[in-house]
């Protein structure tokens, strides 16, 4: 007799992520999840934060953005699916879609948006589980707007007291930012350290705080 497979709801997907795994979907018309727990796992390193260029510095801290939290969840994670330059599909499906906007319902994934002139240009989102973010993907429509959606989401990080952001691969442009990549083994510990961090999330930090925070990296 074949098994009924188990369906994927917000609250297994939380259970997952604890337990060091995450689904994708193989193409943005796929039906199917794939749980993915790699050998090697990438993550940013907080504690000392990004290795982040004066240019790309003066840029987030100059206005040329709006940069909020949590203001458009939906909007970022259509982004992230959109078809882009050199990547014709995604990995985000319509499941992944309606799992992760209940997941920011319920308080537990979070986006950050980067506007122009009003028009949302960029953003990333992703889960928390304690101190822990898993941070899963980002979009830029015009030059450094995902780039700096990551240094608004490593201050916040900082600013609350997160240990660990999980960036799932380590990618040459997130390696030129800092990240590394580590055997399971170490990641998993890291992770178990990480989920029982009492961390508190900064959607709208008071923006001294969050510009000197920015301004130490």
């Amino acid at each position: 007799m074949s098994r009924r497979p188990l369906e994927i709801t917000p609250e297994l997907m939380l259970r997952a992520y604890g337990a060091g795994l995450f689904p994708m979907a193989e193409g943005r018309g796929s039906t199917k999840l794939h749980w993915l727990d790699p050998a090697l796992r990438g993550i940013m390193p907080l504690d000392h934060g990004l290795h982040l260029p004066r240019r790309l510095r003066r840029t987030v801290l100059s206005g040329r953005f709006a940069i909020t939290a949590d203001q458009d969840f939906p909007g970022v994670i259509a982004g992230c699916a959109a078809p882009a330059p050199g990547r014709a599909d995604t990995w985000i499906n319509a499941e992944i879609e309606t799992l992760f906007t209940a997941l920011h319902r319920m308080g537990a994934a979070h986006s950050i948006e980067v506007r122009q002139d009003g028009a949302l240009v960029g953003g990333l989102y992703g889960v928390r589980i304690g101190g822990a973010f898993f941070g899963e993907s980002m979009f830029s429509r015009i030059t450094d707007a995902s780039k700096v959606a990551l240094v608004a989401l490593v201050a916040r990080l900082r600013l609350g007291g997160f240990t660990l952001l999980d960036t799932q691969f380590l990618t040459a442009h997130l390696a030129r930012f800092g990240a590394v990549e580590l055997p399971k083994a170490e990641y998993k510990r890291l992770l178990e350290a990480a989920i029982g961090v009492p961390a508190r999330w900064w959607a709208s930090p008071d923006p001294a705080l969050l510009e000197a925070e920015i301004r130490a990296m």
